[in-house]
């Protein structure tokens, strides 16, 4: 600015961006930022300037617009920039967080998204004590540039006014029938006779779990809005519960899908008859199908407590990441039914540490969650090259490699915010999943060497334009 234009009228324009200010009130005519502004005056000749440093909470305000405005403009660095304004007046940076999530809440349309679940796991990120201050940003950066680019092209989607009396049972109706105006008025009910997001959290999983909803999205929603909730506090705990109640509203149901249709009889059989029981083994679910997988975790269900189960999952899904048949996402020829990726293979370990917290508050979610996690592990069968050489994934120092994977996330260079997402709450998930389960720490590292590693291509431009004209011949 220092070496802009100054025209008659005051305006003083930067020539780098054509941004333009007018000296005279210190207006921003074009442009997305402010400049600072300091009381003057005339007196006896002389100038004046108030240098003194601005009120704290007026500032904080003015920020806090800022970022309203970076999120209206999807501004990415003015953001970051606004959130470092924060950082610099001593304010909680995470109230940019607060700001985005209260600002997105009516913007989208079918609820939480990637960008509000992974707001849980980048804010690990910035909570770390070794996190750099520039990682702290670029965390929170991560947050709120996935906040907007969801929002991106939004309308406005109100949550209806009315209250209902809350009740478990009817809130679980409410959501299976699909009925928004009734789910979200009970859930206000229940927030208002003090009932907290802890306290939801086993009918939400509940509820969740009863279908296999958005490919296991739906689960990890569900404690990743939690867990927000306890980091971000009640300032925005019921606009977070209300997109979360939105989006089991609205999440597909795959489990009605032939492909899948065993879930509901798998479930409401748990324990009640015995079943051949193949060996508790991960490599007995190998190229299984879906239905052959639940098959199995059903029959062990009648024999094995669920931890044990539940290990094993956790191995055949490592085990499938690790040996992914990368051709399958790169080839052009395939089918529309065959259009799986890389994160298509991760959902079975972020749903499965999910899975981990679900269980803990309540128990009597084991079940689904077992054969959820196996309706992953199946569908994902059909794409993985069992004779693959995987040793040069093979991790030598587990700690390091956690230590340096995760400083490669403030960097990771990917240009989709969902790659980036992905990246973060897999290795986080595999993380915690290695805490509880040692033993798997060989294969779970090893895979998420693998993932870390991999070029994931960002559009299938030939493959959508041979699918889409193969179904236009169709009509």
């Amino acid at each position: 600015m220092s070496e802009g234009t100054l025209a008659d009228d005051c305006v003083l324009t930067c020539n780098w961006h054509n941004w333009k200010f007018n000296l005279a009130s210190g207006a921003t005519l074009v442009g997305g930022d402010r400049l600072t502004r300091y009381p003057v005056r005339l007196e006896a000749g002389r100038i004046w300037l108030d240098l003194s440093p601005p009120d704290p909470d007026m500032r904080r305000e003015e920020i806090l617009a800022g970022v309203v405005r970076g999120l209206e403009d999807l501004d990415q660095q003015r953001l970051v920039r606004e959130t470092a304004r924060l950082s610099r007046l001593h304010a909680d940076p995470a109230d940019a967080v607060r700001t985005a999530i209260t600002w997105v809440a009516e913007r989208l349309e079918f609820g939480t998204t990637h960008a509000i679940a992974g707001a849980a796991d980048w804010l690990r990120l910035f909570d770390r004590p070794s996190s750099s201050p520039e990682e702290k940003l670029a965390a929170l950066g991560e947050i709120l540039g996935h906040i907007a680019d969801d929002a991106r092209g939004s309308g406005h989607y109100p949550y209806p006014a009315a209250a209902g009396r809350w009740t478990e049972a009817e809130f679980l109706d409410a959501v299976e029938r699909e009925d928004e105006v009734a789910a979200i008025g009970l859930l206000r009910s229940a927030l208002s006779t003090g009932l907290t997001p802890d306290d939801l959290l086993p009918v939400l999983g509940e509820a969740a779990l009863a279908h296999y909803a958005g490919f296991g999205h739906a689960l990890i929603y569900v404690v990743k809005t939690i867990e927000l909730t306890h980091r971000l506090g009640s300032e925005v705990a019921e606009a977070l519960l209300c997109l979360l109640v939105r989006n089991l509203i609205s999440a597909r149901r795959e489990d009605l899908l032939p492909e899948f249709r065993d879930y509901a009889k798998c479930l409401a059989g748990w324990g009640q008859a015995p079943l051949p029981c193949p060996p508790l083994d991960a490599a007995a679910l190998r190229g299984k199908a879906p239905k052959s997988t639940m098959t199995a975790v059903n029959a062990w269900g009648n024999r094995y407590p669920p931890e044990k189960i539940f290990h094993v999952l956790v191995e055949a899904a490592a085990w499938n990441l690790l040996h992914v048949n990368e051709h399958v996402f790169t080839r052009t020829d395939g089918k529309l039914a065959d259009n799986v990726g890389w994160l298509d293979f991760t959902h079975a370990l972020t749903f499965a540490e999910a899975s981990q917290t679900a269980v803990r508050r309540h128990p009597g979610l084991w079940p689904a969650a077992l054969l959820q996690i196996a309706c992953f592990i199946g569908r994902n069968a059909g794409y993985v090259a069992p004779d693959l050489d995987t040793s040069g994934y093979s991790v030598v120092d587990p700690e390091r490699f956690v230590d340096d994977s995760i400083r490669g996330l403030f960097d990771h260079g990917r240009d989709r915010f969902i790659v980036s997402v992905h990246l973060t709450k897999t290795l986080l998930a595999g993380v915690n999943l290695m805490q509880m389960h040692r033993a798997l720490t060989p294969t779970l590292t090893a895979a998420l060497n693998r993932f870390l590693r991999a070029h994931i291509k960002g559009r299938h431009v030939l493959r959508t334009a041979r699918q889409m004209r193969e179904l236009v011949e169709q009509e």
